[in-house]
């Protein structure tokens, strides 16, 4: 199993956490995704590889900002 960590940056409150989460999760064959606003953090795991670019346009359409660690 491959996982991807990622920093991401604006979120202030758990709709923030919901609203990064929501629109990840609808990314195809992502498991295990974990949101932490207070360390500023994504993980997300998966069977296959993992589309950092799709997921950081991800968080980008939830309106927050991600940089693959």
């Amino acid at each position: 199993m491959a996982t991807q960590t990622f920093t991401v940056t604006g979120m202030t409150c758990g709709h923030c956490e919901a609203s990064v989460r929501e629109e990840v999760e609808e990314l195809p064959g992502l498991k295990d995704i974990q949101v932490d606003r207070s360390r500023n953090f994504l993980s997300v795991s998966s069977d296959g590889e993992i589309d950092t670019d799709a997921v950081v346009a991800a968080v980008k359409e939830a309106g927050y900002e991600a940089v693959a660690n």
